[in-house]
């Protein structure tokens, strides 16, 4: 077999030969939480979802989310926000460091030509003779073989590293999703209370144009007067300040979808059925957060952190590096290529560690440290999504309750208002008292409008932090 024959021949077998690898087996740490939610049940009971199997994990964002115009919105989100692009860009980042990594456990192959001219006095004379050397040849050099897996375990600290670049992704979506969600809901929630405040101003301006037909027949006092026109102008403070908290409310929508976004995309006054709350089976496991992408992350980075140990430990071994190449050597250049110019060169050597002041024990200390570090994080992200979970199954084991009383507050102080006013312009009772039960109406269908923004924001929450569909 002729040299050059043999070195194709020798690249794939010494690229097969790292089949050690020292890096220690991995084992899933314990779960630090317990198995079910304390709330579960009281949330299912509470709510008006089907008992099922499906749970919110498994439910596409965009069949969650049922509004035609939020769908749009959060698309836009997805497309042009800034997070978002940088977390994709980090994901080419890692999978570009993979891919240097990966070629390290393959030879360099470079092919060469170079041609020499030298001229050599002959005999102290003037004369000199001028002689050519032409060289070709295809080798490599300082290939490692990867006998004890150090360079296979950075390879496999780099895949980890990038699987858990993609996790990081997966959650910077779904937490985009859902801010995007929660703030275009603020937004309709603004919009609502808006149109309450100027709903009460054009209220007042009524009540002021009857007070002051009333006074000017001497039916109404100048005390009434005066406080019909203090609640007018305390209504238009409102409608002022609401106005604003929309614009401020549009601005933060905008910043976070990337883009200015059209009226026609804006919610609307009336919200209804804006989110499908997705049914909570009554025994709900805590281990449908490890297919969180933060708790999936932090274990890829935990994986990560063992292989480095197994790269730590064979630092210690022998280190064993090859050179060779075949080619062709000649003094002319059209005899380069002749059967009888042929060359090659076959170059071992070996790096013992013998004496390195304990720094290879350092290192594989600090990688075990770091092993270690990475166990307590991931457990302490389980804990953290297990805490999220249980604060929003908290919440939601009340809220149709709570709904449910202010819906009825908001009827009485309706009823009680429509009263007090009939009797105010009638002459039956003072101002006074139909001020006060327009207040109170006033208050309790603000609250009602907060608490609904609560229970959306409770639902968007839920879908958050059991780690809902953002694959697609």
């Amino acid at each position: 077999m002729k040299p050059l024959q043999k070195i194709c021949v020798l690249i794939p077998v010494l690229t097969m030969a790292g089949c050690v690898s020292l890096a220690p087996d991995y084992q899933q740490p314990d779960s630090p939480v317990t198995a079910e939610w304390r709330d579960t049940k009281a949330a299912q009971q509470n709510s008006s979802a089907v008992a099922t199997h499906k749970t919110v994990a498994a439910i596409k964002w965009q069949d969650y989310f049922q509004d035609r115009k939020l769908r749009q919105v959060i698309n836009l989100a997805l497309t042009n926000n800034r997070d978002l692009r940088i977390a994709l860009l980090n994901i080419e980042q890692a999978r570009a460091k993979y891919g240097i990594q990966e070629a390290e456990l393959w030879p360099s192959i470079s092919v060469s030509s170079s041609k020499t001219a030298s001229r050599t006095p002959t005999n102290g004379s003037d004369s000199a003779t001028i002689s050519h050397q032409y060289e070709a040849g295809i080798g490599f050099s300082n290939y490692e073989l990867d006998l004890f897996g150090r360079i296979s375990s950075l390879k496999d600290e780099a895949l980890e590293s990038y699987l858990s670049t993609v996790e990081t992704q997966r959650s910077t979506r779904l937490s985009l999703i859902a801010e995007v969600a929660n703030n275009w809901l603020t937004l309709a929630t603004n919009l609502q209370l808006q149109a309450l405040a100027q709903q009460t101003l054009n209220s007042q301006l009524e009540t002021l144009k009857l007070t002051q037909k009333m006074y000017s027949q001497g039916i109404a006092s100048k005390l009434n007067l005066a406080q019909v026109q203090s609640s007018v102008e305390t209504a238009r403070v409102d409608v002022a300040t609401y106005k604003a908290q929309v614009a401020q409310d549009r601005n933060a929508l905008e910043l976070v979808v990337g883009t200015q976004l059209k009226d026609n995309l804006l919610p609307t006054v009336k919200l209804e059925k804006t989110i499908a709350l997705a049914p909570i089976p009554a025994n709900l496991k805590s281990s449908v957060l490890l297919q969180r992408p933060d708790v999936l992350a932090a274990e890829h980075s935990l994986k990560g952190a063992n292989a480095n140990i197994g790269a730590a430990r064979a630092a210690f071994f022998p280190t064993i590096s090859l050179t060779a190449s075949a080619g062709r050597s000649s003094n002319q250049l059209n005899d380069l290529f002749s059967s009888s110019n042929r060359s090659w060169s076959f170059t071992p050597s070996i790096s013992i560690p013998i004496f390195n002041a304990g720094s290879l024990s350092a290192s594989l200390k600090e990688s075990k440290v770091k092993r270690d570090i990475a166990v307590a994080d991931y457990e302490k992200t389980i804990q953290t999504a297990f805490k999220e979970v249980a604060d929003v199954l908290a919440v939601r084991g009340s809220l149709d309750e709570r709904l449910k009383a202010q819906k009825a507050l908001v009827k009485a102080n309706s009823q009680s208002y429509t009263l007090s006013n009939a009797r105010y312009r009638n002459g039956l009772d003072s101002y006074l008292d139909a001020l006060d039960s327009q207040r109170q109406l006033y208050s309790a269908q603000q609250a009602l409008i907060q608490l609904q923004l609560t229970e959306y924001s409770n639902r968007v929450t839920l879908f958050k932090v059991l780690g809902g569909g953002t694959n697609t």
